[in-house]
C-alpha cells in the first residue's frame, strides 16, 4: 500500500499528540505513568519492531547521541534513567500543542521521508522549534512506522 501526503500529515499529528499525552501522564502520575504511555506510543508508531530505528534526538550527546533501540528512545522521552543519566525527559516537559511545517517530503511506494519544523508549546506558552527529519516505512498491517527520526535545534549564527 503506497504512502500518501495525508498519511504523513496524520503521522506528524500522531507523533505530536503522543508527546502531549506523555507530558500529561507525567504531570498526573509521575515518571512511571509517563513511561507506560511513552512505551505504548513508541510501540504504536516507531518501527523498532522492524529493526533498529535511526533516531538522533534533539538533546542527546556523546556516546548516547543515537538511539537505535526502544530502551534508548524511552529514556530520552521520559528521563529518569540510570542507563542514560543525561536525559531530562523531552516528552515530559509540559507540552500542550504541536504544529508541523513541511519543507519537503519524498514518497516512494511504502517508504517516505519528511523534513520541516515542529513547534512544541508547553503549558506556560513557551514555544520550542526543532528541525526534524522523519523517515517512514509502511508495515505489513498498513501502519506508518518511523524508522528514521533526526532532530536538532535551529542553527543560531
Amino acid at each position: 500500500m503506497p504512502i500518501t501526503q495525508d498519511d504523513i500529515e496524520q503521522a506528524l499529528t500522531i507523533w505530536g499528540n503522543g508527546k502531549i499525552t506523555i507530558s500529561k501522564a507525567f504531570e498526573e502520575g509521575g515518571v512511571e505513568a509517563a513511561r507506560k504511555v511513552a512505551s505504548a506510543n513508541i510501540d504504536t508508531y516507531y518501527g523498532y519492531n522492524l529493526g533498529p530505528v535511526l533516531f538522533k534526538p534533539t538533546m542527546a550527546s556523546g556516546a548516547q547521541t543515537f538511539r537505535p533501540t526502544k530502551a534508548g528512545a524511552l529514556a530520552y522521552f521520559c528521563g529518569h534513567s540510570e542507563e542514560y543519566p543525561l536525559d531530562n525527559g523531552f516528552a515530559i516537559m509540559g507540552w500542550r500543542a504541536t504544529e508541523s511545517t513541511t519543507s519537503a517530503a519524498f514518497i516512494k511506494g511504502d517508504v517516505a521521508m519528511w523534513m520541516g519544523w515542529v513547534k512544541l508549546t508547553n503549558k506556560d506558552g513557551s514555544v520550542t522549534t526543532v528541525d526534524k527529519s522523519f523517515g517512514y516505512k509502511m508495515d505489513e498491517t498498513g501502519t506508518l512506522r518511523i524508522v528514521l527520526h533526526h532532530s536538532s535545534l535551529p542553527y543560531q549564527p
